[in-house]
């Protein structure tokens, strides 16, 4: 709404009073005077506080947002990128995680299902692969392929073809919270805009 704002009054004039390429400039103002900044800018600090640990975190954000109210007189900085701090598979313990119980507790698929994602047919996939050999060579045998994991749709499966494993890309089913394009720890992943505008339609927003 407030992109709309800033664009209509560029789209309302005609005639010699018309400002066809101009920029929104006006956007970032209503930004900053909405509630939504102020939202965003009392929260700012929880994210970065995790770098001390869950529980120091917990802490932290519980002196910031109900003592402090949010207002701070600091903001903490975020330390290095999130697929930065991916670890190697070899240095850590495999989780195991109790299976969906279909009452409080459910499978991946059942979400996405629940998202009412919707794609055209046979476009191109909107997920791309600078080297699709990376995800086998790097992902696969040092990370234990985390995109599998990551990804909140099952996106990315790990096949056996003739022996060998191989990536396979369900983008049907991404719900584009581009969280691949994000914390990818070669940076091999790139989320573009599917055709035709496809994706989630949560029916009850």
């Amino acid at each position: 709404m407030l992109a709309a704002e800033a664009v209509f009054p560029l789209l309302d004039n005609e005639g010699e009073n018309a400002q066809n390429g101009k920029e929104a400039a006006a956007y970032q103002d209503l930004f900053e005077q909405s509630w939504l900044y102020r939202e965003l800018y009392a929260a700012r600090n929880i994210r970065p506080s995790f770098k001390w640990g869950m529980w120091p975190a917990f802490v932290y954000t519980g002196l910031e947002q109900y003592i402090l109210k949010g207002r701070a007189p600091w903001t903490l900085k975020h330390h290095g990128t999130d697929h930065g701090s991916l670890k190697k598979a070899a240095a850590c313990r495999p989780i195991a995680y109790p299976k969906p119980d279909g009452v409080l507790t459910f499978d991946r698929l059942s979400s996405v299902f629940l998202a009412n994602v919707s794609h055209e047919e046979d476009q191109p996939s909107h997920l791309l692969l600078r080297d699709p050999q990376t995800m086998i060579n790097v992902n696969y045998k040092e990370y234990a392929s985390p995109e599998t994991r990551y990804c909140p749709a099952g996106v990315y499966e790990i096949h056996e073809e003739n022996g060998s494993p191989r990536l396979h890309i369900n983008a049907a089913n991404c719900i584009h919270c581009k969280t691949c394009d994000i914390k990818d720890p070669t940076q091999n992943i790139t989320w573009i805009c599917p055709e035709g505008g496809g994706g989630p339609n949560y029916g009850d927003m």
